[in-house]
């Protein structure tokens, strides 16, 4: 029930040199399935990576933090699904490191520049012997099958590419791909993000991008305001596009690669909200003018997690007061709410502490009848502002998530 959304073809994503993806079937959860990815990269190249704040974090989480910074860099991503190896202590932490070992044999690189990642249920023993058997048998896939095996309640595939100049007369080519549906909420989202350029950019500068750029897409998202155990974003940078090293903040070639990364990571945050578990519509919150930014997010985050107000939105009821009443309980303490002004697409709905003499209720209904809504709020308290997306709350994500384990 995606809201106009639709996977990529082949043709649509980019091969970024430096970079193969191998798909295969371990049957972690179920027989004759794409449910496990190894990406190999070439040497040389650079990787950063954020991960959950939940401080229940998953085995593969400890365990891809700890390599992430290995002297000889990183050589392979390993990826699983239908089980987030999460709650399972030190015997979980073991077993991803003998997925490690096991892909570093295979691809001849040390077990430290491996990172794993799992997903899918929690408080479960991985199935360590189904995963090592598996792993010689993965075949040369493209990006989209990747997509497609990272997946757990997801409806859709998660990919796309961008490409654009970076410098003079270079051009960097990136494709990404993501999952997550439920338990999306910052920081991160249940997801994991995976984006491969072909730029060339030294690795502390690169994981600096990576959490700007993180911030900025999958740090914006929120389905249902649970923070997953296993949330991963990984930016990979091979350094194949033949330029020299962006190695300082300064050069100018660093906000031309972010605003490029960047969009194309805004993209997969998009499509994780407009795939939320039995989402109808695609939310977009504006916040204006607040003191900080923090500030803009706080109020958004408000009226993105109540549920009386995603429900309203899967009813195409336009009770608005609902936002109002979130905007209110937000913790903005001193809030002048004579000042502050709501428009629900083009449609003043609030003003001088009230309904708007302007708004009515055809208004309202005209706007909530649509699948992509933005509600936009001037705060009127300083100059800075945020965006949310989110999604409405429908019956069906209680019928996903009652059903998940069956």
């Amino acid at each position: 029930m995606a809201v106009n959304l639709t996977a990529k073809s082949a043709e649509q994503l980019l091969h970024i040199d430096g970079v193969q993806v191998y798909v295969g079937q371990a049957g972690v959860k179920k027989a004759d399935h794409d449910d496990l990815t190894l990406m190999v990269l070439s040497a040389n190249n650079n990787v950063g990576a954020v991960f959950t704040q939940n401080r229940f974090c998953a085995a593969p989480v400890y365990i891809a933090k700890s390599h992430l910074f290995d002297d000889d860099g990183v050589r392979a991503l390993v990826i699983n699904t239908g089980n987030a190896n999460a709650g399972t202590g030190g015997q979980g932490r073991a077993d991803a490191v003998e997925i490690c070992a096991a892909v570093a044999n295979q691809i001849g690189c040390k077990t430290t520049q491996v990172l794993p990642f799992s997903t899918g249920v929690i408080l479960e023993p991985l199935p360590v012997d189904k995963i090592i058997h598996a792993l010689p048998t993965v075949q040369p896939a493209y990006w989209g099958r990747a997509a497609r095996a990272i997946m757990t309640t997801d409806t859709v595939a998660k990919a796309a590419s961008r490409e654009g100049q970076v410098g003079e007369n270079h051009t960097v080519r990136a494709t990404g791909i993501a999952k997550g549906s439920g338990m999306i909420h910052p920081n991160m989202a249940t997801m994991l993000g995976f984006i491969a350029c072909d730029a060339n950019i030294a690795q502390p500068v690169l994981q600096l991008m990576t959490k700007e750029i993180a911030d900025m897409s999958f740090n914006s998202i929120t389905v249902d305001g649970d923070t997953s155990t296993n949330d991963s974003f990984v930016i990979i940078a091979t350094g194949k596009c033949g330029q020299s090293e962006i190695d300082n903040i300064a050069d100018p070639r660093y906000e031309q690669l972010k605003a490029l990364l960047g969009s194309l990571a805004l993209e997969l945050a998009q499509a994780i909200v407009r795939d939320g578990e039995g989402a109808t519509k695609f939310i977009t919150i504006n916040v204006e003018n607040a003191v900080s930014r923090d500030e803009a997010r706080q109020v958004a985050y408000a009226i993105a997690h109540s549920p009386l107000v995603k429900t309203a939105f899967f009813a195409s009821d336009p009770n608005l007061g609902r936002i109002l009443a979130a905007i209110g309980y937000s913790g903005v303490e001193d809030l002048n709410v004579d000042k502050l002004k709501m428009w629900l697409g083009d449609v003043l709905v609030a003003e001088l502490g009230g309904r708007a003499a302007s708004y009515t209720e055809e208004q309202g209904q005209a706007v909530m009848n649509q699948d992509e809504i933005t509600i936009r709020i001037d705060l009127a308290r300083g100059k800075e502002s945020a965006t949310v997306y989110t999604c409405d709350l429908s019956h069906q994500y209680v019928s996903i998530n009652a059903d998940y384990r069956s």
